[in-house]
């Protein structure tokens, strides 16, 4: 039997759901499946499997177990362009949201975010209207935001550093600022960073942003402009993102995987991650836990 896809298995972290019984029964939704290859014990695992093999049929097999379940071509796996968006996937918050709330203005401002990144308004005019409302506070903040709130993601960092470490040139590319993605980047281990820039006047926020604003279609071109940079094919790249904006740049990709994703980015992605961390997307690849680099 000609296995040209393998199925993979992942478990919420602090589950470790993926048990033999478990095994078993998504083998037997398999049809002509082979024997599974353990990742990372009780939490990921890949089934060899064949063309066409029926996603739902596993996830149904499967509930309600918290399992992430994909189905992917088994050659091509591992990826050699890496793009993240950064809040609500590398990092748990949403920076202009944090900054707000230093303003006295956070749950006005994080409904606007919550309409943008469900694509329920355009995200441009949405950013401008946030960045207006943040006009007058101090850049200080910044730095406290960043020390007190900010927060990468779990597996984060052995997701980019162990990509890294396999020759993968990684991206944080946001609708956010660089105020915060210069840091977050770093702290991570990315590459670079692309992100928008707050404008600032004696020290203070002026309320607007430079124009012209990285949003859904540069989040694309990005992409693109580096994967042509490094004659890779689409197929050789990833990207992750939770949001309305990650969407073109997500379809693009070789693999685009919606990370604990509003409900349009979830259905539209490749790849659906709602239990796992970020070391998912390294079980997707078929990496094994002893091959991440902490």
């Amino acid at each position: 039997m000609q296995h040209s896809h393998v199925a993979v298995l992942i478990s919420e972290p602090g589950a470790r759901a993926l048990s033999a019984a478990v095994l078993a029964a998504a083998r037997a939704a398999l049809a002509d499946a082979g024997e599974p290859r353990i990742l990372d014990k009780g939490v990921a695992a890949e089934i060899p499997c064949v063309a066409g093999a029926d996603i739902d049929a596993l996830r149904a097999a499967l509930a309600p177990a918290p399992l992430d379940v994909a189905i992917l071509p088994a050659e091509g796996r591992r990826k050699r362009l890496f793009l993240a968006d950064m809040d609500s996937t590398m990092i748990g918050q949403e920076c202009i949201d944090e900054l707000a709330d230093y303003a006295g203005m956070k749950p006005h401002v994080a409904a606007i975010t919550e309409r943008a990144m469900r694509g329920e308004i355009a995200f441009e005019p949405a950013l401008r209207e946030r960045v207006a409302l943040l006009r007058g506070l101090p850049l200080s903040v910044v730095d406290e935001v960043i020390a007190k709130r900010i927060r990468p993601t779990p597996g984060g960092a052995a997701l980019v550093r162990t990509m890294k470490a396999h020759g993968v040139y990684t991206m944080l590319v946001s609708g956010g600022f660089t105020l915060f993605t210069g840091p977050v980047s770093a702290a991570i281990g990315f590459d670079a960073h692309r992100s928008n820039l707050l404008l600032v006047d004696s020290g203070r926020f002026a309320g607007t942003v430079a124009e012209p604003i990285l949003g859904r279609e540069a989040k694309l071109a990005t992409l693109i402009e580096l994967r042509t940079e490094l004659g890779l094919a689409a197929s050789e790249t990833l990207a992750v993102g939770d949001g309305a904006n990650d969407l073109a740049m997500l379809g693009e990709a070789g693999l685009g995987v919606a990370y604990h994703a509003k409900p349009q980015v979830a259905a539209s992605a490749h790849v659906r991650i709602d239990h796992g961390d970020l070391t998912a997307l390294l079980y997707l690849q078929g990496y094994a836990r002893e091959e991440f680099v902490a």
